[in-house]
């Protein structure tokens, strides 16, 4: 086997993949037609995130079979491009997760005493102690949003500075809050209540801008704010407004919405404003752990077949995978879609399978539904290797049935995941075994391909309501790719699925939930590759 590796990588990996017996190229600062130009000559290929392995990459490297990203982060990497050419994708989970928590309580710490402002004042031959007034961090309340594995990390080592931890995360259990001595509350009591606030979460459309002039105005005057998770979660326009009337007190960023950063970027004029150049998983440590994982997992796969760490396939043998590929599809889209109508903390999680594909090994279908489920709402890289860590980290009861009623189906999966209000169920089959399909959503019958954006509408059954939801999307020229309707009886609620060609903007959602006869409008991106 010959591997490229790409990117600067401790010497250590390249070391284990060498004894393995296997070829190793390094060659760094490759422009993007030199690595299309070798890209043909070898099996694997270590990146970390410098090289960008497009999909013309991709479409030229004729004989890879492995994608290893030394490292959580896979932007860099086009994994769906990956997966059509039945490239195996690969990261190293949480091998960053201690130093980018530690770095984020490093910003913390820097921020709140002023420490790179007197470092630069002291380096240009000034003594201005009354200028640099800090600030302690013992016995505030630091409020984290999104409570992953950085940020249950950040926990512990906050609470080792005697502070109070409060957060938010829809999707953490509240026993396991409990334990963790988390106390839960809501967004907008998140922003009232805290001194301290780092995010913890993934850049998703639900997150995009989560903390903009709306919601720093519910802040308490003299906040501090600390980003070390996904550049575009914090309105930097606004922040900059904030920081500059003082209402912000300080901010602290490792990452940007553009990087690199400009360098007449607005926040770097501010005195306020600490920032690092996206280094919270540089350590040595951290690369060195990394390297050594990659090379592992890269020996594991061509030596015995088994993917660990895959983010497209998981950790089965070869000869099993062909079996389970169309259910994997299933599985995850199954639990990407029930991720998105849940309300509270996740704490139960029932898969159950019927007819034939109970007699398959259903395992790795159910990490499938963990990946699906967590995938939207976790800060935290999830794949086939840690959703079921994820799982019990968080609390949450996995359970997996088998049985061989499908009913009127020749194979079943049945989801029902529970919160600590609601219960929610979803049953999924595959057409011509292939096809993935919704069958059921609670109690109604229903049809659904599960692919693009889809609105769920909860309504009264009464004459005139497709009409109005019809022309609410039409007015804004949003064709209406697909649509069925069920109910459980005549006259009562009844479920509409919308399935649309663009993802509609927000105001277009806000105005379908005015309609008369309409209860509950939610909406369902499953665009994204899996």
């Amino acid at each position: 086997m010959k591997i490229l590796v790409s990117d600067s990588l401790s010497a250590r990996g390249v070391d284990i993949l060498r004894q393995a017996g296997f070829a190793v190229d390094v060659k760094t600062d490759l422009t993007k037609d030199e690595l299309i130009q070798v890209i043909p000559e070898y099996d694997g290929l270590i990146v970390r995130s410098a090289t960008k392995v497009t999909a013309e990459v991709i479409q030229a490297a004729a004989k890879l079979k492995i994608i290893g990203r030394a490292g959580t982060g896979l932007d860099n990497v086009d994994s769906e491009a990956a997966t059509r050419r039945g490239i195996v994708v690969m990261n190293t989970p949480g091998g960053n997760t201690i130093t980018t928590a530690e770095h984020t309580i490093a910003m913390l710490v820097a921020m709140s005493r002023k420490i790179p402002q007197a470092t630069a004042s002291l380096k240009a031959g000034k003594w201005e102690k009354k200028r640099f007034m800090g600030v302690e961090l013992y016995n505030k309340t630091l409020g984290l949003i999104g409570l992953g594995q950085i940020g249950t990390y950040v926990t512990k080592l906050a609470q080792g500075l005697a502070m109070h931890v409060i957060g938010y995360d829809p999707y953490l259990a509240p026993e396991r809050a409990r334990q963790l001595g988390i106390e839960l509350v809501e967004l907008a009591e998140l922003f009232r209540r805290a001194d301290f606030i780092s995010v913890h979460t993934p850049l998703t459309p639900e997150t995009k801008a989560l903390i903009n002039a709306n919601t720093i105005a519910q802040m308490k005057e003299g906040v501090m704010i600390v980003n070390c998770a996904r550049g575009g979660i914090v309105h930097e326009g606004d922040l900059y407004e904030a920081l500059r009337r003082k209402k912000v007190a300080a901010a602290a960023f490792d990452v940007f919405e553009e990087e690199p950063v400009k360098p007449d970027h607005p926040l770097l004029t501010l005195e306020n404003f600490i920032c690092t150049p996206h280094i919270g998983a540089s350590t040595e440590e951290a690369q060195e752990n990394v390297a050594i994982g990659i090379a592992e997992q890269f020996v594991d796969y061509f030596t015995r077949g088994i993917a660990r760490g895959a983010v497209n396939i998981p950790s089965v043998p070869s000869e099993l995978l062909s079996q389970l590929q169309p259910y994997l599809g299933l599985a995850e889209r199954m639990g990407l879609f029930q991720a998105q109508l849940l309300d509270g903390g996740l704490e139960r999680v029932s898969v159950e399978y019927a007819g034939e594909v109970a007699n398959l090994s259903v395992a790795p279908l159910t990490v499938a539904v963990l990946k699906g489920l967590f995938a939207p709402i976790l800060e935290d890289v999830v794949n086939y290797v840690n959703a079921p860590v994820i799982a019990k980290e968080r609390g949450i009861e996995v359970k997996e049935i088998k049985t061989s009623d499908a009913g009127d189906f020749t194979s079943l999966i049945r989801l029902r995941v529970e919160t600590g209000t609601q219960s929610h169920h979803l049953a999924g089959t595959l057409y011509h075994r292939k096809d993935p399909r919704i069958v059921e959503s609670n109690e109604y019958a229903v049809e659904v391909v599960p692919e693009g954006f889809m609105l769920l509408i909860y309504n009264v059954d009464r004459p005139g309501v497709i009409g109005s939801v019809g022309r609410v999307l039409g007015d804004q020229q949003i064709n209406i790719a697909r649509m069925q309707c069920s109910r459980a009886q005549r006259g009562g609620r009844a479920l509409l699925i919308i399935g649309l060609d663009e993802l509609p903007p927000v105001h277009v959602v806000e105005q379908i939930k005015c309609q008369p006869d309409i209860l509950s409008v939610r909406l369902v991106d499953l665009s994204k590759g899996l």
